[in-house]
């Protein structure tokens, strides 16, 4: 069923949009992005995921959700915006894309008009967006994230991790002119490792990176999830963590990065 995505024409809402992306996969971008979501939504935010990652979309598979208008139908003009854009669990909005659509690994022209469109479209409707890119630095992720008023880049303590989400952070300010970025810090195994985290990666952005740029770039912490069993079943129940275990360490973690975006 379509979500209810009406909202009062006067006010001249404008929703703040926010790129969740990551320098590699698999460090649980797509599921921060859905709780953080319905994080926004507890405080009253009217709230839109959308899967951005148009070749390799798996939100619906974190939300347990089986959709049957996506991002591709709007883009063919197949089906309107609106029949596209669902209600989830946890209180707010999702426009899924389809997964394993070969014609969205490059930027095209087509796909570039499509999705400014969309999210001009989006806009008005809302109080916050967010765009769960694909990983990596690809034209179609870093597109997708030129499109955002804020970018957060989540990463794990893995090497390879920081490694990626420093290449991305380069990457941003040297071609989309970014001086704030954010961070997120997931699978952290202690209190505090993420701010250490965002702290080292600080340290290489002003040595390797800030001195050939008009202004020196800035990594906002934003905060840590902690390593946590619970998320692991949430996962499996192909449940929201705040839904199911509300009360658990990476979930408060969750709640205080929404709280920080707000801010």
């Amino acid at each position: 069923m379509s979500a209810d995505t009406s909202r009062p024409a006067g006010g001249g809402r404008q929703a703040r949009i926010t790129a969740i992306t990551s320098g590699k996969g698999g460090v649980g971008k797509t599921f921060l992005s859905a709780n953080l979501a319905a994080a926004l939504a507890r405080q009253g935010q009217g709230v839109l995921v959308l899967d951005a990652d148009l070749g390799l979309a798996n939100l619906d598979v974190v939300l347990n959700l089986f959709p049957k208008i996506t991002l591709h139908d709007v883009f063919t003009g197949k089906n309107p915006l609106e029949d596209a854009i669902v209600q989830a669990p946890g209180g707010f909005s999702v426009l899924l894309a389809g997964s394993g659509m070969v014609e969205y690994s490059r930027l095209t022209p087509e796909v570039r008009d499509q999705m400014l469109s969309v999210i001009e479209r989006l806009r008005p409707r809302f109080d916050h967006i967010l765009l769960d890119t694909g990983a990596g630095i690809s034209d179609v992720v870093l597109y997708t994230v030129s499109l955002a008023d804020d970018v957060v880049v989540v990463a794990t303590p893995e090497p390879t991790s920081l490694t990626d989400a420093y290449a991305t952070i380069k990457v941003l300010a040297t071609t989309q002119g970014r001086r704030d970025i954010r961070i997120l810090v997931n699978q952290a195994s202690r209190a505090g490792e993420g701010r250490v985290i965002r702290g080292q990666l600080q340290q290489v952005v002003d040595r390797y990176v800030s001195p050939g740029l008009d202004a020196p770039v800035k990594l906002e912490f934003i905060g840590e999830v902690m390593i946590d069993p619970a998320v692991r079943d949430a996962v499996k129940r192909r449940q929201l963590l705040l839904e199911c275990y509300p009360g658990s360490l990476a979930a408060q973690g969750v709640v205080a990065a929404a709280t920080r975006l707000l801010d």
